[in-house]
């Protein structure tokens, strides 16, 4: 496959990598939201969050159309169920990412309903997925 193959790879790897540290981290300032009464900490977590998840959606539009182009161009798993598999929790990570724009907009808007316990628990969804992807790329089963 070359050379081309192993830097699409690497970049893919590492965008992964930096984008999940913004979906382990972002649920954690959540937690903070929910429970902050100064309305001044409040704006500055506010300002964090928003600007972790900008971060974030940068990482994860490159890292999707480069793992899109491992499946499509050089054919990693094409036509394997594991990549089928893979494929579906994907998808449930972007449906994360997506879930933590809506929340973020609640936080924004002052309507969040959710205690920092609820955030505890959303904060540990990544990991799950995480391990389901990684776990379904090593084995291939």
């Amino acid at each position: 496959m070359g050379n081309a193959y192993l830097w699409v790879k690497t970049f893919h790897i590492v965008l992964i990598t930096s984008w999940f540290a913004g979906l382990f981290y972002l649920p954690r300032i959540f937690v903070n939201l929910a429970d902050e009464k100064n309305p001044e900490a409040y704006k500055r977590l506010l300002g964090m969050s928003d600007r972790l998840f900008r971060f974030m959606t940068i990482l994860a539009v490159p890292a999707v159309l480069l793992g899109l182009t491992l499946w499509l161009h050089f054919r990693v798993g094409a036509g394997d169920m594991w990549m089928h598999a893979k494929l579906f929790f994907v998808l449930l990570i972007i449906g994360y990412h997506h879930s933590c724009w809506i929340l973020l907009k609640k936080f924004r808007n002052g309507v969040n309903a959710k205690s920092g316990v609820w955030f505890r628990w959303f904060n540990e969804v990544p990991v799950l997925l995480l391990v389901v992807v990684v776990a379904l790329v090593i084995f291939k089963p």
